[in-house]
């Protein structure tokens, strides 16, 4: 058929049940189906107006075969095998995303707190998950304040409490300063509040909040304002835990054109054990998406529940492909009672927002298209690494790395490099260099993904420098620099004489390098800023005469930080590091001074 058109390979396509393979350019697996009548199906490709989705895979086929089978049953299951396969492009191929954080309440006799991404058998209870990550930390830092819960990683009995027991976030359970039944009221309280019994605790902070306002303390009063409106985007059908001990899952997604997320909220023993969320480009309309969405997630090595919750009814064929390959066929229906629609919502919201997340991150296409051409650069730049290096007068210089993908920030991917060959010089140039080689010299070891781009903060000389290092690798990608002054770009210099590259303030090319850039500078400064601030703290309290070494690592030990040795009440400085009254003024005084000193480095820092 290969001189026949895609339409007439279509019209010539069997009359009978079975499955069809599109194929692109390059003789590759793009497509699976199934259909009753195999001519119709494949001629409805090629007549009529398309949606997005059909048209999108119609232009990468170039070749279609059929495969005939006895019945439309066999054709759901030869597609199922075929797709498991040879996961085609647009098909469902259960790529696993990124999942979104849930609240956990671990077990114990004095639990924690915190948000996370991973769920863990182990008799913690869940609450989530949230899309709105940032309502999630907003609610957090409130129930810290609220209830004095511990913060600590590990549980273990200490002698004496932490920074959190003198500022009233915990009661120090590790020293024994509070009873198991006590603390376990406080940590009820949250469950509940997490669970959707939200009415006091609303009513507890909005007579908080109108009570500070009537002080005129208007900053306390737009705190307990954003608690009261965190609380109110997490709790409506927030709680996955109930009473319900039946084992089921409930499977939502959300599509636009070819994308499609998937999201699989998974409920065992009454709690939530497992969401995961799955990212496809599919072409097959929502029914036949869902099916064989259902038909790839289960398998042996992980089995259907009793109850399979789904936004639409499936076929009788699917619960007979489960009853074949599993001897029992779960329940797959439309929720009937509230609490399972609450839950298939919340899995839909959670997919929603991925896609959202997804089509966000693909509006950055046109702009890598751009940055291709303009800069002549060896293939679309997708992921791209900057490199910045910060210090001051070579004291603790630092080189940042950022990974950006399809115009997005990766933060994974963040790295620092505290720079070993510069201490106490200045040179960018050999900053750069150590900074590129250490980090493509690991990647090669590890035979992990190299980027299609290194962007540099700064001209000629640090693009020289990021390439030679690249070379010395044997690596090839294209180095680019850009330079703030006149946001200039530039190119590695070769044979012919450096010349600068410049962009439209407009264009949305330059608009991806600066974004790329800034952030590598907002990341090495503010790891040079950290370094500087413990070394300011250390030397300003050991320049007190009577306070050593030993003594001003107790002090920062004891109160965490110099911003709150500045702070103390020179009594309790007196009492808790075992110095006198007269010394502790001093101590206080001393880093009040380094404050001061530390708040002129960042002046500098952010000036340069």
């Amino acid at each position: 058929m290969k001189n026949l058109t895609l339409k007439d390979q279509a019209a010539l396509a069997p009359t009978e049940p079975g499955c069809y393979i599109m194929r692109d350019e390059h003789g590759a697996i793009i497509y699976v189906g199934k259909a009753k009548v195999l001519r119709n199906r494949l001629q409805s490709y090629f007549t009529g107006l398309k949606d997005i989705k059909t048209a999108t895979l119609v232009h990468a086929i170039r070749s279609i075969e059929t495969i005939v089978v006895s019945n439309e049953y066999e054709a759901l299951l030869l597609e199922n095998t075929l797709i498991k396969q040879h996961t085609p492009k647009y098909n469902i191929n259960l790529k696993d995303g990124k999942s979104y954080p849930v609240i956990r309440i671990t077990s114990g006799e004095f639990p924690r707190i915190f948000k996370t991404r991973f769920i863990v058998e182990d008799g913690s209870r869940y609450f989530g998950p949230f899309p709105n990550v940032q309502a999630v930390d907003n609610l957090l830092g409130m129930l810290s304040k609220i209830f004095p819960i511990r913060k600590c990683n590990a549980f273990r009995k200490k002698e004496k409490p932490c920074m959190y027991f003198h500022i009233g976030q915990c009661k120090a359970p590790c020293c024994g300063n509070i009873t198991k039944q006590k603390y376990s009221t406080y940590v009820e309280r949250v469950a509940k509040l997490l669970g959707g019994g939200t009415t006091s605790i609303v009513m507890d902070l909005t007579e908080r909040m109108h009570r500070a306002a009537r002080k005129l303390s208007f900053e306390q009063a737009a705190q307990y304002r954003n608690a009261i409106e965190s609380i109110q985007a997490l709790s409506t059908a927030n709680s996955v835990v109930d009473s319900d001990a039946e084992s089921r899952d409930y499977i939502a997604q959300a599509s636009e054109g070819i994308f499609t997320s998937w999201t699989v909220f998974s409920m065992r023993g009454g709690r939530l054990s497992n969401r995961e969320l799955y990212r496809a480009k599919n072409a097959a309309d929502a029914d036949d998406a869902l099916e064989t969405f259902v038909l790839s997630y289960y398998s042996p090595g992980n089995p259907p529940p009793a109850k399979i919750f789904v936004e639409k009814d499936v076929s009788d064929m699917v619960k007979e492909y489960f009853r074949h390959q599993f001897t029992i066929a779960p329940d797959i229906a439309t929720p009937k009672e509230q609490r399972h629609s609450t839950s298939l919502l919340m899995a839909k919201q959670n997919a929603a927002e991925d896609l959202r997340k997804r089509l966000k991150e693909r509006a950055a296409g046109p702009a890598l298209d751009e940055l291709k051409i303009a800069l002549n650069l060896q293939k679309r730049p997708e992921r791209i690494e900057g490199f910045d290096v910060a210090q001051l007068d070579g004291k603790h210089p630092v080189a940042s790395l950022v990974s950006f993908r399809n115009g997005a920030p990766d933060k994974r991917s963040y790295r620092n490099f505290k720079l070993r060959s510069v201490v106490g010089i200045v040179d960018d140039f050999a900053s750069i260099r150590e900074a590129v080689h250490r980090r493509y010299t690991r990647l090669l070891a590890e035979n992990k993904e190299l980027p299609d781009m290194i962007l540099v903060d700064g001209g000629i000389g640090q693009v020289n420098a990021a390439k030679e290092a690249l070379n010395e690798l044997g690596i090839r990608c294209d180095v680019v620099g850009l330079a703030k002054r006149n946001e200039e770009i530039w190119m590695p210099q070769n044979e012919s004489p450096a010349k600068s590259i410049k962009l439209s303030k407009d264009s949305d090319a330059l608009k991806v390098l600066q974004a790329v850039r800034d952030e590598t500078h907002r990341f090495a400064t503010s790891l040079n800023q950290r370094l500087r601030s413990k070394d300011l703290s250390l030397s300003s309290l050991e320049s007190v005469e009577g306070i050593g070494k030993k003594r001003a690592a107790v002090l920062l030990k004891e109160f965490g930080s110099i911003k709150n040795i500045a702070a103390a009440d020179p009594q309790e400085l007196e009492s808790r590091c075992s110095i006198s009254l007269e010394l502790a003024k001093i101590v206080r005084a001393a880093a009040r001074i380094a404050l001061e000193n530390q708040e002129a480095q960042r002046q500098r820092m952010n000036k340069q």
